[in-house]
């Protein structure tokens, strides 16, 4: 199911809240992320995604970098193979072809690189651990 319509940007300033309680959900609580290692300097500078149900409730939430990284992305679980993934990474691929970038990255949870790999994201490299989770390096070339 595509949920393009249900995706919006918001800024960390405007959405922090909603924003930090999805990331909270499933990076500390879900997925045992120390508090230190989710919060960053990056948040305030960074493009957020916030997806929301038909029904207007916050479900998901993603960021792009600066430097064109994509990561935080993150979907509540009973939400979870609805789409809503999907959606947000196709409007941070369109922010990046706008923003004129030759290509994505990202680091991707091993778990999800069949997710990624959809998309046309390609492994690069070895497997690394971060924040106690096995991930790689993934890039897709947007030439």
């Amino acid at each position: 199911m595509r949920h393009d319509d249900l995706i919006q940007v918001v800024r960390w300033e405007e959405a922090e809240s909603v924003l930090r309680a999805i990331r909270t959900a499933v990076f500390i609580h879900e997925q045992h992320v120390p508090e230190a290692m989710e919060w960053d300097e990056f948040d305030v500078i960074s493009v957020h995604l916030l997806a929301r149900d038909a029904a207007g409730q916050p479900v998901g939430t993603a960021r792009l970098l600066p430097d064109g990284h994509i990561g935080r992305m993150a979907v509540l679980k009973e939400w979870r193979g609805q789409g809503f993934g999907s959606a947000m990474l196709r409007k941070l691929l369109q922010e990046l072809m706008q923003r004129h970038q030759q290509k994505a990255q990202l680091n991707a949870q091993t778990s999800a690189v069949p997710f990624y790999e959809k998309f046309g994201f390609r492994v690069l490299g070895e497997e690394f651990m971060e924040a106690g989770i096995p991930h790689v390096k993934m890039t897709l070339s947007l030439q």
